[in-house]
């Protein structure tokens, strides 16, 4: 029976040709624009004179990933061990695994390894790099490590004038089944950003502090090979990339309405949007109900930090994606998103059933959702459906 339901299932999705035929809420996402996306960092990367290392925790799709040209040889990151090995299962063999490491994960790491794909992996604390140390040594395997480094006091990782650096790094570097590969870091602090000049100001910090801790283990006669960075922000905002080798960004594959509030992209770049469906009008509000509420978009409210607040997302026409002026998504509960339009904007433009694009503001937490994209051609035809990886 199951097998019949998934046959269906896919002869029922290959008739649907164009975007009004979808059922709703889908995720979209137009070939034309992720292929643009790509080539502006890969141009970015090339100005900088250093490795794009995309992170695929946004696309979390190898047929997002082949569209960087480079086939399975392409160096990538992951933000989860299920990423890793579905990425392993397709050909892919330099894996950074970007998540501080947890030693109980240790027997799936290793079936990577013994399955002829190293996994780099980021360790910040003492305990856990001998605890990985030991485990490797039990596992025979000679694990790949990057110690994280925190340049902005956003997340995790060890700072750079840490006396705790040099103690992990000794301690990698003293273990035969320990390959230290070098330093990574996230400025993820540029989100905070608000200016052109801020942004460039965060990629410089990235940039220096990730350096100085590479420059302080080397200090101490310890090989570091690799210095990476990376955010979308800091990427398209760096001046320079002196002492870095490899670059880290994920979300510019699809972009969104937070990298438009930061001045990351235009609008017209975002490529992935939700298709939904209107299923109710509120005449005394002025208020239009769609079947894409919190779990179809995310309840990501990080716009509402900067000039612009989209709300849950702002609503574009179905076909062409052009955005409608001062319409978002106000409210969302778990199936149910509500739109509180403007006095001056009929509800009968907006008429029952008709279907609408919603941009979203975290591209990443609103692809969460889904377990594949209809990927189509940015005139309303459906070329495609592209599976992603969910799940850790």
């Amino acid at each position: 029976m199951n097998s019949v339901f998934i046959a269906f299932n896919r002869e029922y999705f290959r008739r649907m040709t164009t975007i009004e035929q979808l059922p709703t809420p889908t995720l979209l996402l137009d070939k034309q624009k992720l292929h643009n996306n790509i080539a502006v960092m890969q141009q970015q990367a090339s100005k900088l004179g250093v490795t794009l290392r995309p992170h695929l925790k946004t696309a979390k799709s190898v047929q997002v990933a082949n569209c960087f040209g480079s086939g399975t040889s392409l160096p990538i990151t992951v933000s989860t061990l299920a990423e890793a090995e579905y990425f392993a299962k397709h050909g892919f063999t330099d894996i950074t695994y970007a998540v501080g490491f947890n030693p109980n994960l240790m027997a799936r790491l290793a079936s990577l390894y013994h399955s002829a794909v190293p996994v780099r992996i980021i360790v910040d604390d003492l305990a856990v790099a001998r605890q990985v140390a030991q485990s490797a040594a039990q596992y025979d395997i000679t694990v790949k490590v990057m110690i994280e480094i925190d340049t902005d006091g956003h997340r995790a990782g060890v700072e750079p004038d840490d006396p705790q650096l040099l103690k992990i790094a000794e301690a990698l570097s003293a273990s035969a089944h320990i390959e230290l590969c070098g330093v990574l870091t996230h400025a993820g602090g540029s989100y905070d950003c608000h200016s052109e000049s801020q942004l460039i100001a965060h990629a410089e910090q990235e940039r220096a502090g990730c350096v100085a801790a590479a420059d302080a283990c080397r200090a101490h006669g310890i090989d570091i090979r690799e210095v990476s960075v990376g955010s979308t922000p800091t990427a398209m905002f760096a001046s320079h990339l002196q002492g870095v080798t490899e670059l880290r960004a994920g979300v510019f594959v699809f972009q969104d309405l937070f990298q438009v509030g930061l001045g990351v992209c235009e609008l017209d770049d975002i490529a992935v949007s939700v298709l939904t469906t209107v299923i109710g009008h509120k005449a005394r509000q002025h208020r239009l109900i769609v079947d894409a509420g919190g779990l179809a978009l995310s309840k990501d409210r990080s716009t509402q930090t900067q000039g612009v607040d989209c709300g849950y997302g702002s609503l574009a026409d179905a076909v062409t994606g052009r955005v409608i002026e001062q319409v978002k998504v106000t409210g969302a509960n778990q199936e149910h998103g509500i739109i509180d339009l403007p006095r001056h904007i009929p509800l009968s433009d907006f008429a029952i059933g008709s279907k609408w694009r919603i941009l979203p503001n975290h591209a990443c937490m609103t692809a969460a959702a889904y377990d594949n994209y209809h990927v189509h051609d940015g005139c309303g035809g459906v070329l495609d459906r592209w599976a992603r990886i969910n799940g850790w």
